[in-house]
């Protein structure tokens, strides 16, 4: 889908650990950046089970020191970020470890922007706003979905107008990515659910993305290749140890797809739902992603029909239009087979909200390379669609 004339990157961590048992590897990781004191960016829950100490173990065991922060909220907010910075000069750390899902990852990225470029995590809305390098980061995911251990995507709530701030900056990316199915097995199915859907998702918008690639396409199709076939155990019996490491791979190959391809309208009004009411990211994700593959399913019929292919869908003999058809309903399928809500007036959404969140989706960075343009009155009617 990507225009001849355009020039195309490719980001990525230095490096990426993979399969059981990778996080004790966290200390030695850290010690090759040539950190001594590394600042554990986690939520409340995380540290309430002993997660961070865990990884705060694998730290000490290495020579370094480990300061614990644990006030990463879910939707992290600005000044989530500025509490972060605090302790981190107090602590006098020097780099950092983000903890848990995408909240974590995302505070602990606004935090590093903070201390290497000065200002206010509100100065770096946009595209590659940051001119220093963070100190060593390191990001250890516990859920499968948001990808957020390996993007150049940080997302951060504006405490004053509850919207999400999206930045996107390739000095965010994290040095070291570590995926560990260990620190997996504990998700309760609903999450597991959402943050699976929030893998497909990404997947599904960076295959039909204007500027998909062949590498990103390749990586999305597998994505939803191993979503398909393994989000459903996952889900049924967490300690399934199999699904969950390929739920793993699975959202790090979409996080590689979307991280290079971007996204589109899922994710532009997602954001709005997140910071407007405080909803489960993956969850928005999950009830808008058929009603905008709907919406999209003109622009590129054929990719849709990639997508059934890839989800097991058998296609033979259709046209592309009405194999894309398939490929919607399959997404229905699994999100309503893995227990997500099937609406968002559940969630508390009102109509009334829907022209301003409307206008701030049409502002937002991934509404940019979704396939299809649309007007306020047709994002309108998307999100009337999903209620």
């Amino acid at each position: 889908m990507a225009l001849a004339d355009q020039t195309f990157g490719f980001f990525i961590p230095t490096v990426s650990l993979m399969g059981v048992g990778c996080s004790k590897e966290t200390g030695d990781q850290a010690k090759a950046l040539g950190a001594k004191h590394m600042l554990i960016v986690t939520d409340a829950g995380l540290a309430k089970l002993g997660v961070a100490d865990q990884i705060k173990g694998y730290i000490t065991a290495a020579g370094l020191q480990a300061t614990i922060y644990s006030g990463a909220e879910p939707n992290p907010t600005d000044k989530n970020v500025r509490d972060g910075v605090k302790v981190y000069k107090d602590s006098k750390c020097d780099g950092i470890v983000s903890l848990g899902g995408g909240s974590s990852h995302d505070c602990g990225k606004g935090i590093a922007l903070m201390i290497a470029n000065g200002g206010d995590i509100r100065d770096y809305e946009g595209v590659n706003k940051s001119t220093k390098p963070m100190p060593p980061f390191l990001a250890i995911n516990t859920t499968a979905g948001t990808a957020s251990e390996m993007t150049r995507f940080c997302i951060i709530t504006n405490s004053d107008t509850h919207v999400k701030m999206a930045i996107v900056d390739w000095r965010v990316t994290p040095n070291v990515a570590i995926n560990d199915p260990l620190l997996m097995v504990g998700m309760p199915p609903a999450l597991t659910a959402a943050t699976g859907m929030d893998a497909l998702t990404h997947a599904v918008e960076a295959y039909v993305s204007t500027i998909a690639t062949p590498i990103t396409d390749a990586l999305a199709i597998k994505a939803i290749e191993l979503i398909a076939d393994y989000l459903r155990p996952a889900v049924a019996n967490g300690t399934n140890i199999d699904a969950r490491d390929k739920m793993a791979y699975a959202e790090y190959l979409a996080g590689m797809a979307f991280n290079n391809a971007s996204l589109g309208y899922v994710h532009a009004m997602a954001h709005q739902l997140g910071g407007f009411y405080n909803l489960p990211h993956g969850v928005c994700n999950a009830i808008l992603l058929p009603e905008v593959s709907a919406f999209n399913k003109i622009a590129c019929p054929q990719r849709f029909a990639d997508i059934a292919v890839a989800m097991g869908e058998k296609v033979d003999g259709l046209c592309a239009v009405d194999a894309a058809d398939v490929a919607i309903a399959a997404i229905r399928k699994l999100s309503k087979d893995v227990g997500i809500p099937q609406g968002l007036a559940g969630l508390g959404v009102k109509e009334a909200d829907f022209d301003v969140m409307g206008t701030n989706a049409k502002k937002d960075a991934c509404q940019f390379t979704n396939p299809r343009l649309a007007t306020l009155d047709q994002v309108k009617g998307i999100f009337k669609a999903a209620l």
